[in-house]
This record gives structure tokens, sequence and C-alpha cells, in this order.
């Protein structure tokens, strides 16, 4: 069992769980670095791991309160809570940002994974031939993934389903990002973006006591697509789970490595100097999504420009992103202090 937290323990888990949905909306991050490096990574893959025959037991015999204990509820709940939230806020934030200072933003996620990559490195002491080898492997896949190029949006089910398995991947693997990967399969902008705002403009029709939206074929479908691409997502999250925990348990050092390996491999994904490819049609026409914005489809990186000021403004932005991740581990080291 995990001890009880304190106040601002719970409030530091909905904080955590706000930056690992917006890292989980945004292209080449990934809400399992997050994890890693705030240092709830295993207590969040053993919680999920707990969702299992026995929780549906204790669940359809009415003993919620044993289920919610069963399966750490105090835990996910929180930092499911802070993830909720984020989807429809700081990740909306983080659309604008991207929006208006593109540039910055990725250079603030990029000086991120550059802290992790040391966060997590720092104090791994098992290298030997056995490690090597696999955080090679990583970096080799990481740096594979990050110059796919992406496939056309497809809608049946059956592959929403599949998209949702293997696109929460990245709140389970530090360094894949599921969101990235939801690029490559086409399905990006379909569901992390018109799924989303989908829903949040029913609900607020809902709340203003407008069910027109039941007369929307074309609102329906989407709604029905985001409920199949969340049964999906919970189906892979609570089947990953399971596996790492075993991995977790029997390979940590070797699935350690190979975790560096794929970070560093995916700092080519948010590497900030680089042009957005949007899609066009066949005469070169931006295609717009439902919300009139650009469809983006892969990005063409090129080399900083050290004469312009927005370069050195990069900069700083990286070195906040580092300054970000080490004041994490400062925070974690002085919790564990506190506690001991």
């Amino acid at each position: 069992m995990y001890e009880p937290r304190s106040f601002l323990d719970k409030l530091f888990l909905v904080i955590k769980g706000l930056c690992m949905g917006a890292a989980n909306k945004v292209p080449g991050v990934s809400g399992g670095i997050v994890a890693f490096v705030a240092g709830f990574y295993e207590e969040f893959i053993y919680s999920l791991q707990k969702i299992n025959t026995k929780a549906f037991k204790l669940l359809f015999n009415g003993r919620f309160k044993s289920f919610y204990r069963y399966v750490n509820g105090p835990f996910l709940s929180l930092l499911l809570f802070g993830m909720l939230v984020s989807y429809f806020s700081i990740s909306k934030l983080l659309d604008y940002f991207l929006e208006q200072k593109e540039l910055y933003v990725w250079a603030a996620f990029f000086g991120m994974i550059l802290g992790s990559i040391y966060y997590i490195s720092k104090d791994f002491e098992h290298w030997n031939r056995t490690t090597i080898t696999s955080g090679i492997i990583g970096l080799i896949i990481g740096i594979s993934i990050s110059f796919l190029s992406p496939a056309k949006e497809n809608d049946n089910l059956f592959f929403i389903f599949l998209c949702g398995m293997i696109s929460v991947s990245g709140m389970t693997l530090p360094g894949l990002s599921g969101s990235f990967i939801l690029i490559l399969l086409g399905n990006y902008v379909l569901l992390l973006v018109d799924s989303v705002n989908a829903l949040y403009d029913t609900f607020a029709e809902i709340l203003r006591g407008d069910f027109s939206f039941v007369d929307n074929g074309e609102r329906l479908d989407t709604l029905v697509i985001l409920a199949v691409f969340t049964v999906g997502s919970a189906t892979g999250l609570v089947s990953l789970s399971h596996l790492l925990s075993y991995v977790l348990k029997h390979f940590k050092h070797i699935t350690t490595a190979v975790i560096i390996g794929f970070i560093t491999g995916s700092l080519g994904v948010v590497w900030p100097w680089k042009k957005t490819i949007i899609k066009t049609d066949s005469e070169g026409n931006a295609i717009l999504d439902s919300n009139g914005k650009q469809i983006i489809v892969n990005y063409e990186r090129y080399l900083p420009d050290w004469g312009s000021y927005e370069t050195w403004w990069a900069l700083f932005f990286v070195i906040v992103g580092v300054v970000i991740l080490l004041s994490l581990d400062w925070y974690g080291k002085n919790r564990k202090k506190n506690n001991d």
C-alpha cells in the first residue's frame, strides 16, 4: 500500500496530471516523460496493473470502496482529473502558443527532454554490454520514428480502436509521443482536435439546454469515433501497464537503458528549428479542418540562423525547459528528505 498523501502532494499530483495531459496532446512530447521525471512512473504503471479481473469482481459485487483502494484510486483519480482538465484548458492554451510562438514552444519542450535525459541517466550506474546495446536499439528506434512519413486520415472504427491502443503508449512509454504516432497514422486532427472540440461543444450546448446536436449526423459520428478511440485507449493503457510492470520487475536496467536511448532519439521530433508542412489539395491550397485550422502533416527540419534574435530567444527557452526539469528533480529530492 502507498503512504497517505498530504494536501500539497495531492495538489502537485493534479498539476502533474495537467502537465501529462498537455504533453500527450503535443506532437513529439510524451506524457510518460512527465511521469518518469516527476517520480511517479512506477506507481502509475503498477496502479494501472491493478485494473484486472479481481478489480472488476469487486466492482460488480458493489464493493466500491474496496475497488477504489485496490486500484490506488486516490492516486489515479487525481492524476486523471488533472489530465481531463488539461485537455479542455491547458492544451487549448498550448494550441494558441504553437500557432503564435511555435519556435519558442518547441524550444522549451526540447529543453525539457534534454533535462529529462540528464535526469534519468545521471544516477544510472548499470552500463554494461547489454544495457549499452539496449540503449543503442532505443536510440535507433527513436530516430527512425522521427523521420517516418504520415499516412492518410482513416475513420474506420476498427482502425480508430487500434489508434487508441497505439497512441496511449505515449502515457506509458517515456519518449514515445502518442500524438506524433497519431500524425503518422494520419488521424491526429480527427482524434485530438475535431473529436475533442466536438465533445467540448456538445457539453457547452447541453449546459445551455440546447440538445440540437442529436440531429447533427456529423457531430454524432464524431462523438462515436471519440468513444471508440477512448475505449481503445483504455484497453491499451491497461494491457500495456501489465506488460510494462512485468518488464520493469524483471528487466529494470535494460528497460531504463532503452528509455534513455529512445528519449534521446525522440529529440529529432521536437527539434525547434523546423518548417511545418501543411496538407494541401491538388492545386496547392491549404486544406483546413472543421475549425478552420491548417492540417499539419509533417515537419521539415533546418539549422538555426545564429544571426537571428529569435534563435537566441529560442535558446533561452531551451534553458527554461532544462530548468523546469531540474526543478522537478529538486522537488523530488526535497520531498524524499522530508519523508525520511
